[in-house]
C-alpha cells in the first residue's frame, strides 16, 4: 500500500488551469502529488507538458481522452502519450444516448479495437465508470460488467471510481477483486454522508477507503488519482485536505 503512489485529476483543477495551467501544475507539485491525470492539455503541446512536469518533478499517471477523439484521431492521442510519458489512456464517459444495449455493444467493440492498438504500443486502455453502468440488462448483468467481462483483459482494464460505485449501492472492493488483474488506476473520492451524497475531500465523507487503500497491492494499483468533480471550498484545499488524509493512512 506504502509504495502505490497518488496523482490528483485535474479535472478537479479545471477553471484554476483555464485561467494558468503551468501556474496549477506548479501548486499540485508543492501541495505534494507525486502525478497527474490529464483532461486536456490547454494551450501547451504534449512535448512542452512534458518539460514542465519533468521540471516541476510530476509524472503522467494517464490521460482522459474523450471517446470520440479515441475513434477518430488514436495516431495522434498514442504520440500524446509518448510524448508526456503516460503510460495509460482512459475513456472517460459514455454520452446519454449511446447507453443502451445497442450503444455498449458498440463500445466494447470500440475498447477492444482502441486497447489492441494501445497494447502494441506499450499503453494501457481503462474504462472510468459513473453509476450509470450499474444499470442491469435485459440479461440481468450490469453494464460495467458487460463491459469488462465482453472486453479482452489484455487490452481493456478498469479505472474505478469508488465513488460512483458507492452511490450506486455497491462495494468498490468487490469489484477491486473480482477484476483483480485489471485495476491499474483507481479513482479515490469520498461521498457526504448526508441525503445529497456530495462530492467530499478524503476522510470527512462515508466511503470505505481504508478497505480500497488495503485491497490496492492485491489488485496491483499502479496510481491512486484523486478527483473531486465539484468542490465547496477552493479545489487546491480541497486536493490538500485529501492528500493529508492519504499521508496519514501511509505514515
Amino acid at each position: 500500500m506504502a509504495n502505490i503512489p497518488v496523482a490528483v485529476q485535474m479535472y478537479t483543477l479545471r477553471e484554476e488551469s483555464e485561467k494558468d495551467f503551468a501556474g496549477t501544475l506548479k501548486r499540485v507539485a508543492d501541495i505534494g502529488y507525486q502525478g497527474v491525470e490529464f483532461a486536456g492539455y490547454y494551450d501547451m503541446t504534449p512535448k512542452e507538458l512534458r518539460k514542465l512536469i519533468d521540471s516541476l518533478g510530476l509524472k503522467a499517471a494517464s490521460s482522459h481522452i474523450p471517446l470520440d477523439a479515441l475513434k477518430s484521431d488514436l495516431s495522434q492521442v498514442i504520440k500524446a502519450q509518448h510524448d508526456l510519458g503516460s503510460h495509460k489512456v482512459v475513456c472517460p464517459f459514455l454520452a446519454p444516448e449511446l447507453r443502451n444495449e445497442k450503444g455498449y455493444a458498440e463500445l466494447i467493440q470500440t475498447l477492444n479495437d482502441v486497447g489492441k492498438e494501445c497494447a502494441k504500443e506499450g499503453l494501457s486502455l481503462c474504462y472510468h465508470n459513473h453509476d450509470f453502468e450499474l444499470e442491469r440488462f435485459s440479461s440481468g448483468k450490469t453494464a460495467l460488467e458487460t463491459i469488462f467481462d465482453e472486453t479482452n483483459p489484455e487490452w481493456v482494464n478498469a479505472e474505478f471510481d469508488i465513488y460512483w460505485l458507492t452511490r450506486a449501492g455497491e462495494n468498490p472492493v468487490d469489484w477491486m477483486k473480482r477484476y483483480q488483474d485489471r485495476t491499474p488506476l483507481v479513482h479515490l473520492k469520498d461521498m457526504t454522508t448526508d441525503g445529497e451524497q456530495f462530492f467530499a475531500e478524503l476522510g470527512t465523507g462515508g466511503v470505505d477507503l481504508n478497505a480500497v487503500l488495503h485491497q490496492g497491492d492485491q489488485s496491483n494499483v499502479d496510481w491512486w488519482i484523486v478527483e473531486q468533480d465539484k468542490c465547496k471550498r477552493s479545489p487546491f484545499e480541497s486536493i490538500e485536505m485529501s492528500l493529508n488524509y492519504f499521508l496519514s493512512k501511509h505514515s
